[in-house]
């Protein structure tokens, strides 16, 4: 069983990514690791080149602004680096990512269990979405709660709409539920920082206008702005504890926000904590159900 990870990265200096955590966090159960990294106006390359490995394989890219209109740039640099894949799984992850290392033996017996199971295309993994600071995760129906990091290289399989997730020939694909999480650290950041990235984020969505008129001319990002948070009592990836530890800004919760749900809102979220069931939730996926005894 051969494993290829894969992702891409642009300015990761400039807006705060931690990338080379992000790789390394997956880089024991890879055989390789396929980066599309993009030109940049900071020293991308040579941080992606100081992780020091041998898996490591750096495809230059230059980012086309034409596809700057609903995140489709994203989409393209995923398949960039997938096509440079030559794993029969394939392992995604973004730069804002990273996995404990307590799973990576799931993550590779799920792979192993399956290999051979050509129903499987995916697997689907849990997420775990940080806030303003590591210390606080989201717990509400705004974050995502599960997504495929893991495919077959198939040439049919390719990166879906802004990179969030893959479709096999625009059909969802057929996946497998893991007992694994993503630790997702997109929204931790300095607040100056966050605004840097926020307002770079618009400009591929093609928003800047809309940018404009929600963050106004702010230096430092509002992380007020949240409706429910919990305390993270677990420990992070060993490859975040560096920066766990050297976290430089104050961040406060005030969960009385809570309350100023809407009546809907309130009723959903407590629905959900109450049977396990998301209503309306998006899935880009299909869970295959019944799997071939391993």
């Amino acid at each position: 069983m051969k494993v290829s990870g894969f992702s891409f990265i642009r300015n990761a200096v400039t807006y705060g990514y931690p990338v080379v955590e992000s790789i390394t966090s997956i880089l024991p159960v890879c055989d390789e690791f396929v980066i599309a990294v993009g030109e940049s106006e900071d020293d991308t390359y040579n941080l992606i080149r100081s992780i020091g490995s041998d898996k490591i394989k750096i495809i230059p890219t230059v980012w086309d602004p034409s596809l700057n209109k609903g995140g489709a740039i994203l989409a393209q640099q995923t398949n960039i680096a997938l096509s440079h894949c030559t794993g029969g799984w394939c392992f995604y992850i973004q730069a804002d990512e990273a996995v404990h290392e307590k799973y990576l033996p799931v993550i590779k017996t799920a792979m192993e269990r399956f290999e051979h199971d050509d129903r499987i295309q995916g697997l689907l993994f849990n997420y775990c979405h940080f806030y303003g600071s590591y210390h606080y995760y989201g717990t509400s129906r705004r974050w995502y709660r599960r997504e495929v990091r893991i495919i077959r290289n198939n040439p049919g399989i390719s990166s879906y709409k802004d990179a969030q997730g893959f479709r096999l020939n625009e059909n969802k694909l057929a996946v497998k539920p893991i007992d694994a999480y993503i630790y997702h650290y997109g929204w931790v950041r300095p607040p100056e920082i966050m605004m840097k990235k926020t307002r770079y984020f618009y400009s591929l969505w093609d928003q800047v206008q809309l940018a404009l008129e929600r963050l106004g001319t702010a230096e430092k990002y509002d992380y007020g702005d949240i409706d429910e948070l919990k305390k993270f009592e677990d420990s992070h990836p060993q490859v975040m504890q560096e920066l766990v530890k050297n976290q430089n800004w104050e961040f406060t919760y005030d969960p009385s926000k809570k309350t100023r749900l809407s009546l809907k809102r309130r009723f959903l979220d407590a629905f959900e904590k109450r049977f396990g069931y998301r209503i309306g939730e998006y899935k880009n996926y299909t869970i295959v159900k019944d799997t071939r005894s391993s």
